[in-house]
């Protein structure tokens, strides 16, 4: 019983509930028949006296009396008896045998009711944190530790990744310190284990990220054969990555199949990664079998785009058509998980449901299956794009094919796009008949497909110079689809050729419009804006295009070209410089700086820079004529003969070359040479009167007896060539109106021609102003001018799908490891 029993404290001021558990021995019927008191009141008067006050003493023998929560307590007689609800000072009234819920303790009737508490005054202060304690600094630098590595995780995260190496390696050195110190206060056993790993594991990341492999990998060692560690085995698949970025595949390939041997089977995810990284790496080493038996092992358990991708590969690799066939399939058939479209059309027009609709129609996971389903459909084209030559007879019958395999799944859109692939292939083997007939084929198709076929035709024939057709179909592509700035900027193009400048800009304008990101548009408007000589409109057109594409090498000619149009020639000089960077060995690049060096007074720099366009083209012939006047100039005729020796063999036909390598051997004092080089002009062209001149002076200075045949030789030419001038005289007296409009004519074809041939004239002036030089020479000498125009004027064409759009490179397998 008295294991029952629980005491409770004899005072205690904070009970609210003081009273409620006070009992009446009144009450207390157990010892009843052993109090002789009481049976004496039931056998005679005795209890009906008049009671004694509670506050007299009671004089009668006390008896013990058992409660339920306390020892025996003496109980009055009925001759004392005590009233209900008055205690005596000093006494405790005892509990009952039955425990209210709540109620624990008693207390002195007298205390007042202070339910908050106010009357014991304020708390006490609360105890002074150590701080010079050994618990509390481990406590404080376990917090730094904490801290460093969040820090270095988000510089990683933002791209600074030697703040991050140096937050990581901080981290390891207090780590280190906060080990020393929980060894020397506490047992090994109370060690953060945790903590450890974190910063080790990152520590190894750093070092990976900034490509510190070495280090990384001992890091990464030390972490796998701590065995205090658990699940650290999976680590070794970054060693395996490591392994692989340094191209040690044997490694990287052990270090694989370690990690999936200690990967537990549950997580097939992780081991379904980890065998495509080894799968990846056997086509890395050429072993393309184990990389097939690895990738049909993922595909029956877990299909997915890359490992069907890269299946589709490692069959081409070794010829094997019928598997190719089968691999394209099972790609086809790898589910994407996105749903369909309906779910962002409004069912009703219920405004509530229209707004979650607007509000998910561009989310994040509406965004991630765009992603998703771009590179489905990005492996699918690429994969069919490679086999479809291979598996049949001929490309056209594997195209085919893959048409046919693709409308029967899911991605059913993407077969027009596939017979446009086909006529391009069509046009990377010349075959542009084929080509035109494939596209032709689109334009009953819907106005997507008809669009894009369009573009591509008129693409086409604006390279063939057919410009009605180019137009037509530009027309056509631009009706079916408004907003296509492909077809907009095509039209345009079909607009500038004829010589509409105005109306190809609105055209350009409106492609910009609809997408502006077009950059043909932009760059076609440049030129657009350089014909109509706007010349500020149109360099901020070349600006914009250039902050774009920042290292386009025409864009950058572009600019310096509209600068030397607005006569800016540093401006110019300093854009040339940034497209060297480009290009260095653009011959023409190098030419014009040159020009525009020379132009400014700079000789030595205009002799650099044309002296490296002809290292790198030896046979223009406008920089061998200015580097031969420049030796000319300088008095050093002997290296001038090499340049003009050069120019006799690119043009046999023209004499001057031939007789600057005569005169230049002559100023240099080799009388023989240059005799014998007259000579063989002379026999070349011996009609050519300035030869002879030059023989019958060089012999006669020298003192030879041919000087007689050369002179009459030459008084013969001038008589004739004066009797073939009188004749031409009196044809010109004879028709003097024809010859006034004649010279009408070609003083406006001379007009039109002045551009074109602006600069050789100045080249063959320099030639003639040189010192001392008054040897006669043909100046019959014409540039080449492309009938279409220089290639960096022409406007750039628009096509939907380019030609160079579907080469793919290996770096779709590397794409496969698995994250760190």
């Amino acid at each position: 019983m008295m294991q029952n029993v629980h005491l409770a404290p004899e005072t205690d001021e904070d009970d609210l509930y003081s009273g409620y558990n006070d009992y009446n021995p009144i009450y207390d019927t157990e010892e009843l028949e052993n109090d002789t008191a009481f049976q004496q009141a039931v056998r005679t008067s005795h209890g009906r006296r008049p009671p004694i006050t509670a506050k007299i003493p009671s004089t009668a023998v006390t008896r013990p009396v058992a409660t339920g929560y306390g020892s025996k307590t003496s109980l009055a007689s009925s001759m004392g008896r005590p009233v209900t609800g008055a205690i005596q000072d000093g006494v405790t009234r005892p509990m009952t045998a039955v425990r209210a819920a709540g109620f624990t303790k008693a207390a002195l009737r007298g205390s007042a009711f202070d339910p908050l508490g106010q009357s014991r005054g304020p708390a006490p202060p609360l105890e002074a944190k150590n701080e010079d304690s050994p618990e509390e600094k481990i406590r404080q630098l376990e917090k730094k530790v904490n801290e460093l590595v969040e820090e270095s995780c988000i510089a990683n995260s933002c791209g600074d990744l030697k703040l991050a190496l140096e937050k990581a390696k901080d981290a390891g050195r207090k780590e280190r310190v906060l080990v020393r110190q929980r060894e020397q206060v506490t047992t090994p056993e109370n060690i953060n284990l945790d903590l450890t790993y974190s910063v080790l594991f990152n520590l190894a990341s750093q070092y990976s990220a900034n490509e510190m492999y070495a280090e990384a990998l001992n890091t990464y060692q030390v972490i796998v054969k701590n065995k205090m560690f658990s699940n650290a085995g999976g680590l070794k698949v970054n060693m395996g990555n490591i392994y692989l970025k340094q191209r040690n595949y044997s490694k990287a390939i052990k270090f694989y199949r370690m990690a999936l041997d200690q990967i537990p089977s549950v997580y097939k995810d992780m081991r379904i990664k980890v065998m495509q990284n080894i799968a990846v790496t056997f086509i890395k080493t050429g072993q393309y079998s184990d990389a097939i038996n690895s990738f049909e092992h993922i595909m029956s358990m877990a299909p997915n785009l890359r490992a069907g991708f890269n299946l589709i590969l490692s069959y081409f690799a070794v010829g094997d058509r019928d598997k190719m066939k089968k691999a394209f399939q099972k790609l086809i058939a790898v589910p994407l998980g996105v749903d369909e479209d309906d779910k962002y059309i409004s069912p009703s027009d219920d405004p509530h449901t229209n707004l979650v609709i607007e509000a998910i129609k561009n989310d994040h996971l509406r965004q991630m299956e765009r992603e998703r389903k771009a590179m489905a459909e990005k492996y699918i084209m690429t994969a069919a794009k490679l086999i479809a030559p291979v598996i049949e007879t001929s490309f056209a019958v594997g195209y085919d094919w893959c048409v046919e395999v693709v409308k029967a799944s899911q991605y059913v859109e993407l077969a027009n796009d596939l017979e446009i692939n086909k006529a391009i292939t069509y046009l990377r083997q010349k075959d542009f008949n084929q080509a035109v007939e494939t596209l032709k084929t689109f334009e009953k198709k819907d106005s997507r497909v008809k669009s894009a076929a369009a573009t591509n035709l008129s693409f086409l024939y604006y390279l063939e110079n057919e410009l009605a057709q180019a137009s037509s179909y530009a027309d056509l592509a631009v009706n079916s689809d408004r907003y296509n700035p492909s077809a907009l900027t095509n039209k345009g193009n079909t607009v500038f050729a004829n010589g509409d400048y105005e109306k190809a800009a609105e055209f350009y304008k409106e492609a910009l419009r609809n997408d502006s990101s077009c950059t043909e548009a932009l760059y076609n408007i440049g030129l657009t804006y350089k014909r109509l000589n706007r010349l500020d409109e149109a360099l901020d057109c070349f600006l914009k295009l250039h902050a774009i594409l920042r290292n386009s090498a025409q864009v950058l000619y572009q600019i310096a070209n509209v600068y030397e149009l607005m006569e800016d020639p540093n401006q110019a000089i300093e854009w040339l410089m940034q497209l060297i960077s480009v290009v260095p060995t653009d011959s023409r690049v190098l030419s014009k700086l040159g020009e525009l060096y020379d132009s400014e007074g700079d000789k030595s720099q205009a002799f650099q820079y044309y002296y490296e366009s002809y290292r790198y083209f030896p046979s223009n012939i406008e920089v061998i004529e200015w580097l031969g006047a420049y030796y000319i100039d300088t008095q050093f005729c002997e290296k001038a003969i090499q340049y003009f020796e050069r120019a006799s063999l690119i043009q046999p036909t023209q004499v001057k070359w031939q007789l600057m390598v005569a005169s230049c051997f002559r100023r240099s004092g080799n009388y023989q040479k240059a005799l014998e080089t007259y000579k063989d002009v002379h026999r070349k062209f011996p009609e050519n009167v300035e030869c002879l001149r030059f023989l019958v002076r060089l012999c006669t200075d020298i003192g030879l007896r041919e000087v007689q045949e050369y002179a009459t030789k030459l008084k013969r030419l001038e008589k004739m060539k004066e009797i073939r001038e009188q004749r031409m005289k009196s044809g010109r007296d004879g028709s003097g109106g024809s010859r006034s409009r004649r010279e009408g004519s070609a003083s406006s074809d001379s007009g039109q021609n002045c551009s074109a041939s602006s600069k050789g004239e100045r080249l063959s002036a320099r030639l003639r102003a040189l010192p001392g030089t008054d040897e006669p020479y043909e100046s019959s000498y014409v540039s080449y001018v492309d009938p279409l125009g220089p290639q960096i004027e022409r406007p750039k064409t628009a096509a939907k799908k380019r030609i160079d759009d579907d080469d793919f490179a290996d770096e779709e397998l590397g794409d496969d490891l698995l994250p760190e």
